[in-house]
């Protein structure tokens, strides 16, 4: 098999929604890793996040959905808001009383509103993902102890990737895309209308942008490109990438958009879509299955 480029989504993908990864998820990556293949992760996180979770080694990262691309520990490209920039959706969010964080390389920064607001909008996230209340407490404690506070003096940073604020309403998300129209505006933690969370960071930055930098910098080309992904933040990736991969705890849109549809994050999925295509075999050598 010709050397194949692998991007992985991470939570839902790689991990699951309490931010653990299967042991079978690592063998995976080890074996496709020491079979030739290259793979890294392509997420809305920021390094910072990232570097907090217990993830096997891989060969680079795609962060806060496509404004941080690092390649071997090198900085390939990183597009981040300006100050003003965050300053204004800082003001925003403050005035519609939306508990928020900015995602940077350097740490995730929350406000004082979401410190009272996080803790039940992560409980909400983590049990529509199929945890139980004593789980998803657990994970939103987790996930909100990895946060710094600042005060709002403190939140014009310079070195933020993306924005994420808690949705009161859907009506958030479009007053917010009709608000900083030369942002790009996403929803996340949820389905559709119920999504819990928005977010907006710089134009142009998507994970398909992204991908199409590293393989600029590889000298790689798409055609030997899989992606895996659970949500639709992830068709971008389709988009570009040569065959996709749909988590059996995906959505809709994605199994549909998907070559392939495994099984779920927990029931070894990475594992098993690795192996059924051929991903443990050398690179070039061996027969194709794509």
């Amino acid at each position: 098999m010709k050397r194949k480029i692998v991007f992985l989504d991470v939570d839902g993908t790689l991990i699951d929604y309490e931010a653990k990864c299967p042991d079978s998820a690592k063998e995976a990556v080890r074996k496709a890793r020491e079979a030739g293949h290259k793979v890294y992760i392509c997420t809305g996180c920021s390094k910072a996040e990232i570097l907090q979770r217990d993830l096997p080694a891989l060969d680079g990262m795609i962060g806060g959905n496509g404004a941080y691309v690092e390649d071997d520990g090198q900085v390939v490209m990183h597009q981040g808001l300006t100050a003003q920039q965050t300053r204004d959706i800082v003001d925003w969010c403050r005035k519609r009383g939306l508990g928020l964080y900015l995602e940077s390389n350097a740490g995730m920064f929350c406000d004082d509103n979401m410190i009272v607001q996080g803790p039940e909008a992560m409980v909400k996230y983590t049990m529509g993902k199929g945890a139980d209340l004593s789980q998803a407490k657990d994970s939103s404690s987790q996930f909100l102890s990895q946060m710094i506070h600042l005060p709002y003096e403190d939140m014009g940073r310079d070195d933020v990737n993306k924005i994420s604020f808690i949705l009161s309403a859907y009506q958030d998300h479009l007053d917010s895309a009709t608000r900083f129209p030369d942002l790009i505006a996403n929803t996340w933690g949820g389905k559709g209308e119920h999504a819990l969370y928005g977010d907006l960071g710089p134009e142009g930055i998507t994970k398909k942008h992204a991908i199409e930098v590293l393989l600029t910098h590889l000298g790689a080309d798409a055609a030997d490109t899989i992606s895996f992904g659970d949500a639709k933040i992830d068709l971008s990736m389709f988009e570009l990438c040569a065959y996709n991969v749909a988590m059996g705890n995906g959505g809709p849109e994605i199994k549909a958009a998907a070559d392939l549809v495994t099984a779920d994050v927990n029931d070894d999925g990475l594992y098993k879509a690795f192996e059924s295509l051929g991903l443990f075999e050398p690179a070039e050598s061996g027969a194709a299955r794509l």
